[in-house]
């Protein structure tokens, strides 16, 4: 992420925490700003000159916030119209940065609406887990050739009941926007995304066995201890790593795993 696409983004963060998580029609839990802001994110995104006209750097702001008002005053809320006007305003890196950028604010209002007894991070995390168990569903949901609108049904049916709206207002952007990244990918990035949200750092552990109760206390303080926040650890039994750990903090990867140790012996022994 380049430097202006962070500071924009910032910008907009702050635009969507002035804006406060009540919805249009004073619920906390109305899902109108999230739906609209995926949709506009999806309009921009498959129009080249409106793309390319809110994400120029060399544009005044105010040009573009104009811009904003006259495409999509009649069809988003004066919310969404807010938010989308102040991301419109900064100075992002590139055209997809911007269009990351709305997609990111869609994810973070959906962690605003909810209440305390729902972790989005967990229903995506979840929901990950039962994709990359199912080649055929991995491949229907991820497959570029598959009907979009088909996928929206399948996610739709598959999390009816299973998962908070919100979550399921996320997913079905994902698969319709999936802008060339895997489905697996996906949902780990929206995971993140709504861990941050929620003032959390999540680590991904795979271990061979089941960790007890006392093994992740230990776990969870020494991972917070070094990134400076609570981190959330969600398991993964794996018993292909044979022993130890593999644990994968964003982009951090500490691979203490048996398997691990033994593919590198076996390139030392190789050269």
């Amino acid at each position: 992420m380049g430097s202006a696409t962070r500071e924009a983004l910032h910008e907009s963060l702050r635009e969507l925490d002035s804006t406060g998580a009540v919805g249009d029609n004073g619920s906390g839990r109305d899902l109108t700003t999230v739906s609209e802001l995926f949709a506009v994110g999806r309009v921009v995104a498959r129009t080249a000159h409106l793309r390319s006209a809110l994400s120029d750097k060399a544009a005044p702001a105010e040009v573009k916030r104009q811009l904003v008002q006259t495409v999509f005053v009649s069809s988003v809320s004066e919310r969404t119209l807010r938010l989308v006007s102040a991301a419109a305003a900064g100075r992002w890196s590139d055209e997809d940065g911007f269009v990351a950028g709305l997609e990111e604010l869609g994810i973070r209002a959906a962690v605003q609406s909810v209440g305390s007894d729902v972790s989005i991070e967990q229903e995506l995390f979840e929901f990950g887990r039962y994709v990359a168990s199912d080649a055929e569903l991995e491949l229907a949901l991820g497959s570029k050739l598959g009907d979009v609108q088909a996928k929206v049904a399948l996610v739709e049916s598959l999390l009816a009941g299973k998962a908070s709206p919100q979550t399921v207002e996320i997913v079905r952007q994902l698969v319709q926007q999936p802008r060339g990244r895997r489905i697996r990918t996906l949902l780990r990035y929206a995971a993140g995304i709504a861990a941050d949200q929620s003032n959390l750092t999540v680590a991904t552990v795979t271990a061979a066995t089941p960790l007890t109760e006392g093994q992740l206390a230990r776990l969870r303080a020494g991972l917070s201890s070094l990134y400076g926040r609570d981190v959330k650890i969600n398991v993964i039994v794996d018993a292909s790593i044979m022993g130890g750990l593999r644990v994968q903090v964003g982009d951090d990867v500490i691979d203490g795993s048996v398997a691990s140790r033994l593919h590198d012996l076996k390139l030392q022994l190789a050269g």
